[in-house]
């Protein structure tokens, strides 16, 4: 495949994550209601964590288990920023 051939991939993932990360987004937000009505905490040290272990788990690489938990330590800020609104 040729550069433009690859960018074209990339474009085509880079739609898919932005679907897959705004569902994601969407679950966040009723999380953060159910949490409201709770009156339970938005930061779950113990969850995040979980996920973090989840992630780097079936992570099948290239990108390292540190490099995917990176990615999701933002994904995290993002999805607790949500459910504080």
């Amino acid at each position: 495949m040729e550069i433009s051939d690859w960018r074209k991939k990339i474009d085509e993932l880079d739609e898919q994550l932005v679907r897959l990360l705004n569902e994601r987004a969407a679950a966040a937000v009723a999380i953060g209601q159910l949490k409201a009505r709770a009156q339970t905490p938005i930061y779950e040290p113990q969850r995040e964590q979980a996920v973090f272990e989840h992630v780097r788990a079936v992570n099948p690489g290239p990108l390292s288990g540190a490099q995917v938990q990176d990615v999701y330590e933002r994904i995290m800020d993002v999805m607790r920023s949500l459910q504080k609104q």
